[in-house]
């Protein structure tokens, strides 16, 4: 919850806060170049969501990964309301790489919980995703109101004191967790290991310092462009060398290749739904009237939208899984995620249409509450699942990897949405172009997972 807190709150401030003025405290950066970085961020958070369950598999186990990965997401968040522009990104460093370690790792022992599989772990994932939106709310309303009516610093540090409730609270009741991801999957790792890691982090580190003295620039637009290639052929490479392995059985493979296709299924998923921190965040607060009783709503509020619907809704999300599956009727992997798709594409139609509109002028809240609404209930029908789908068909032995995959999945979706807010959001015009771009996609891509529901269901072998 306190994870999503400041990630949440941060998603509400950063395209703003880079795009303002810097007579108004902002950044001053350029819609293309705001975009780019916002999705570098974004897509950051989730890839190091890869040597983050690695890390935990072999050498820290999941719950001491969590820890290490707040403690920095704190440091992070506190280095952002430093006022220079240099540790602005030294901040976003930290948080990435924290999150790197907290995000796959915390699912990974909600799984393990639930050693049964099923329905009930399905149920029990989506009331775990309701919990982390109830962060996600809080953080736009408490860090939007601070960054954008008093200070942007102030936003930030708030979302770094969230952060420290959060390891207060994780670790006063990590007892209840019964030993679940208190050690690595990995009984003995190799001393070489270690010596990755520090490797790595030395090479991070350089590469700070030759930023901070700049003595090296990077274009953002262009870095941005290239780590999307980057992204997917690290995932070509990845899923390549696991359908290699000599120690995964057909049976596994089968069910990595289930993996394949939920990745590109996410990967356009994503693109789609977290455009809301970067175009809806732009066309809140350009296109958008917000006016209450002679004052002026932050644009960062709209984003407390999604996770508030689905507080409201994941219970009854849960509830249908469950049911359905008593009466044998239960929707197959490969149609629940088609369903996203096109819950999708219906909220991209619905603000294109309040796009075209707003080029005559501000428009009603009601396009993007609608958008919110409908993009709400198709992530109910692809985040949780996926998730939990994630961790029954990944080897027990590599779990926190294979998280590590999906998340890859939505770092791809995420740079993809950044490139699209920066390069279309010009003009309401121009957005709406851009949004029916994404219907249109989305609906293709919902029409051929309809199509490999069946065979799924049979590459998944024994598990529902």
């Amino acid at each position: 919850m306190w994870e999503r807190c400041s990630y949440y709150g941060m998603r509400a401030l950063l395209i703003l806060f880079m795009t303002a003025a810097v007579q108004k405290g902002g950044l001053g950066f350029s819609d293309p170049m705001a975009g780019a970085i916002y999705g570098l961020y974004t897509a950051s958070v989730y890839l190091a969501a890869l040597p983050g369950g690695w890390v935990a598999d072999r050498l820290l186990g999941a719950q001491r990964a969590v820890l290490c990965g707040g403690t920095l997401i704190a440091c992070g968040q506190f280095t952002l309301a430093i006022p220079r522009t240099e540790a602005f990104f030294l901040g976003l460093l930290l948080v990435v790489l924290g999150t790197g370690l907290l995000k796959p790792n915390i699912s990974a022992i909600v799984g393990r919980l639930y050693p049964e599989g099923g329905a009930r772990r399905d149920a029990g994932f989506t009331i775990f995703y309701m919990g982390i939106n109830i962060g996600s709310f809080i953080g736009p309303l408490v860090c939007g109101w601070l960054g954008e009516k008093i200070n942007w610093r102030l936003g930030f540090a708030a979302a770094g004191v969230g952060m420290i409730g959060g390891l207060l609270q994780f670790t006063l009741m990590r007892r209840r967790l019964e030993g679940a991801g208190a050690r690595p999957g990995v009984p003995s790792a190799a001393a070489s290991d270690w010596g990755w890691v520090g490797g790595a982090l030395g090479i991070v580190a350089l590469l700070v310092m030759l930023l901070w003295s700049r003595v090296i620039r990077i274009d953002p637009v262009w870095t941005a462009q290239t780590a999307k290639w980057v992204i997917v052929a690290l995932a070509v490479l990845t899923f390549l060398r696991l359908f290699l392995a000599r120690d995964l059985d057909a049976v596994e493979k089968k069910r990595i290749g289930v993996v394949a296709v939920l990745f590109v299924a996410a990967a356009m998923f994503f693109a789609g739904l977290e455009q809301a921190g970067s175009s809806f965040n732009l066309f809140a607060e350009r296109h958008t009237d917000r006016m209450v009783a002679g004052w002026e709503m932050p644009a960062g509020w709209f984003q407390m939208i999604n996770p508030l619907f689905v507080v409201l809704l994941a219970p009854l999300a849960a509830k249908v899984w469950v049911t359905l599956s008593k009466r044998d009727r239960e929707l197959s992997l490969g149609m629940k995620f088609s369903l996203g798709l096109l819950l999708l594409a219906a909220g991209f139609a619905v603000i294109a249409i309040g796009a075209q509109r707003a080029v005559a002028g501000r428009v009603w809240p009601s396009w993007l509450l609608l958008t919110y609404l409908l993009h709400t209930l198709g992530e109910l029908c692809v985040s949780p699942v996926g998730l939990s789908s994630i961790t029954k068909l990944a080897p027990a032995r590599m779990v926190g990897q294979i998280m590590g995959l999906w998340f890859m999945a939505t770092a791809l979706g995420n740079l993809i949405a950044g490139l699209i807010a920066g390069q279309g959001s010009s003009s309401a015009g121009q957005m709406a172009s851009h949004f029916w771009w994404v219907t249109l996609s989305a609906v293709g891509i919902g029409a051929f997972l309809l199509i490999l529901s069946r065979p799924m269901r049979r590459w998944m072998v024994g598990i529902q």
